[in-house]
């Protein structure tokens, strides 16, 4: 079979080889943006979630595939409206003209645990004691202001009697999300912000990336034309700047597919994960970087992904044996990809241990 790597039932490993070219494939907020390194051996990284949000953008960019990290919306929010198709009661309250302050004040400050449709003002937490909804306005300073918003939950509470969300409901909104939002199905989630819908262990798996050999960071210092103040106009013409690259490097990461994960629930024979989903997977690792193209990021590029297929869902071989097949020469200076020619790919006996190995993409 030529589509053995796009199998959900069976499991999966893969080794992702990817380089950068005078750019940063990753920078660290604790080092200044300077790109990521092992200190003790200087050897670059770049962090799962980094390649998981190149995953994220080009399928969303590409297929308008719809992700749950995203910048849009909040994801308590998303959650909250999974959990009310499913038949949860939010507790809500209609506000009137004599709440104007309370109006303004929801609309300016916006918070997490309300939602402000016209004049009807939703809870979106899970709780509906009083008492856990009132702590939302702990930071409130101004103490007028804070016990007409403490008389409004108590107004909002009035008559109902406390309740949580079934766990009928939890399940069948935990099941939303997952059949709604690709990264969730993939990589899984926590959904136990807002209303708990509990956790999502996804089927796929990445590694932190790491260079083959050591990196050099620089950091180069650039000037602009453009001046930012008016005052610093007079005294002065260019502005400093920094950017730092890695003049270049290679990198490696390995991932893994559970298919044990992928299904619905450990009795079923049902899965979340379908052959379209890995497919989709499979062909964002290898164009990922062609759609993310950036001054900061240089040029950056996939140069080899191979996918091991085993025969069954349990398995037929060690992934860390498997990942030993395909050999990264290493260099003391490389500075291109054709430096690290040829990378060899061992498929000896292949067959007879049950593992069928893909090359999506072999650069020679």
């Amino acid at each position: 079979m030529t589509n053995l790597h796009t199998d959900p039932t069976k499991r999966h490993e893969f080794v992702l080889l990817f380089d950068v070219e005078n750019g940063n494939p990753n920078g660290d907020p604790d080092a200044g943006n300077l790109p990521r390194i092992d200190p003790e051996t200087m050897h670059g990284i770049v962090t799962d979630v980094a390649l998981k949000r190149k995953v994220r953008d080009y399928l969303i960019m590409t297929k308008g595939i719809p992700m749950f990290i995203q910048s849009e919306t909040a994801l308590n929010r998303l959650i909250f409206n999974a959990a009310k198709e499913e038949g949860f009661e939010p507790l809500s309250v209609e506000l009137s003209e004599d709440d104007e302050e309370l109006i303004e004040w929801f609309k300016e400050n916006n918070p997490d645990n309300f939602e402000l449709d016209g004049l009807v003002l939703t809870c979106l937490v899970e709780s509906q004691k009083e008492k856990d909804i009132k702590k939302a306005f702990n930071d409130v300073e101004d103490a007028s202001l804070k016990r007409k918003l403490n008389a409004l939950v108590k107004r909002m509470v009035e008559g109902v009697s406390a309740k949580k969300l079934s766990e009928e409901i939890r399940i069948k909104t935990r099941q939303k999300m997952i059949d709604t939002y690709y990264d969730i199905k993939m990589f899984g989630a926590v959904l136990a912000v807002g209303l708990n819908a509990g956790q999502v262990r996804g089927p796929m798996q990445f590694t932190f990336a790491k260079s083959v050999d050591q990196i050099a960071r620089l950091d180069v210092s650039i000037t602009r034309v453009a001046i930012t103040k008016e005052e610093d106009k007079k005294r002065k013409s260019t502005e400093m700047g920094r950017k730092s690259i890695v003049p270049y490097g290679l990198y490696r990461t390995h991932g893994f597919y559970n298919p044990y994960l992928a299904k619905k629930d450990p009795k079923s024979l049902e899965y979340n994960v379908t052959s379209n989903d890995l497919e989709n997977l499979w062909e964002a690792l290898a164009n990922m970087f062609e759609y993310d193209h950036s001054a900061a990021r240089g040029q950056m590029a996939t140069r080899g992904l191979y996918v091991f297929t085993h025969e069954n869902d349990k398995g037929n071989a060690p992934s860390h044996k498997l990942f030993k097949r395909i050999a990264v020469p290493q260099k003391e200076c490389a500075r291109k990809f054709e430096d690290y020619m040829p990378i060899t790919v061992d498929e000896t006996d292949l067959d007879k241990i049950g593992v069928h190995l893909t090359k999506i993409v072999h650069e020679v």
